[in-house]
């Protein structure tokens, strides 16, 4: 596995001893350690995720996908529509596309296969570069204790850091965001986190701009030993290029049904 038993028992262990007495930034480091953990094993896990997406003008699109990891990158098998079972031909393609999949990666060539796995650990990457600036490009201040979907919790308010010089074009969206913080008293697990765009953030010069209206929202849940991983993920996204709208967009993703991944062909590739 990614993380080791040491690792895993960390970010299980009681979060702080004396309540009473928390240092925000020892929470912050702890709660980062934690999801560090957590994120590193998600490769070795398939899941069931259902996405609803629209854009403005569109019609609302809602498709659920079981997701496997078939060596060493991801596979996403469409196993319904708008909530509804797929059957028939639809079924019996989604079952064909799948076991070509795991044929065409059986047999591709070594340099294929790296730049395959390579574009994956990039998104990975990307994610996780972005979940590090978020604790960075803030300053943490805890505004009280309550409990949230059954756990007693830290709740901590994030504002911009000043003077924070975000490291890439994405990450600069932070500068002008505001969030809130759910921890887990327990395991120093994030819970629940939102973030909101507060003020405009210019991308590119004045050729693009994200919004007020842009935020997001992730929600995680413990598994059975000790993990935790998403259940819940939503963006709305308000930008503008040139002066004009061109984006107005919504995108829902919930999880479940996680279970340990017996990679179908060579799984080593994701647990060494």
């Amino acid at each position: 596995m990614f993380a080791s038993k040491l690792t895993i028992a960390f970010s299980t262990a009681v979060c702080f001893a004396q309540p009473k007495s928390i240092d925000v930034q020892d929470l912050i480091r702890k709660s980062v350690a934690a999801t560090e953990a957590d994120w590193a094993q998600a490769p070795n896990y398939n899941f069931i995720e259902r996405d609803i997406e629209s854009r403005k003008g569109g019609p609302k699109k809602i498709k659920t996908y079981q997701v496997m990891m078939i060596d060493g990158s991801p596979y996403n098998k469409l196993i319904a529509v708008n909530d509804r079972e797929i059957t028939g031909a639809d079924a019996t393609a989604a079952e064909q596309e799948l076991q070509a999949t795991i044929q065409q990666r059986k047999i591709e060539s070594a340099s294929e296969r790296s730049r395959r796995i390579g574009r994956y650990q990039k998104e990975r990457e990307h994610d996780h570069l972005m979940m590090r600036q978020m604790i960075e490009a803030f300053d943490y201040k805890l505004v009280g204790e309550t409990r949230l979907d059954g756990r007693d919790v830290y709740q901590l308010a994030a504002t911009p850091k000043p003077g924070w010089k975000p490291p890439n074009h994405d990450a600069r969206v932070l500068t002008g965001m505001k969030g809130t913080l759910w921890i887990d008293k327990e395991t120093c697990q994030w819970v629940k986190v939102e973030a909101e765009v507060i003020h405009p953030v210019l991308f590119f010069g004045f050729l693009a701009k994200v919004g007020p209206g842009t935020r997001f929202e992730l929600e995680q849940a413990p598994l059975e030993g000790g993990l935790w991983m998403p259940k819940h993920f939503s963006t709305q996204v308000h930008a503008m290029a040139l002066g004009m709208i061109n984006e107005n967009s919504t995108d829902d993703e919930t999880y479940k049904d996680y279970r340990a991944s017996a990679d179908v062909t060579r799984p080593a590739v994701v647990k060494r």
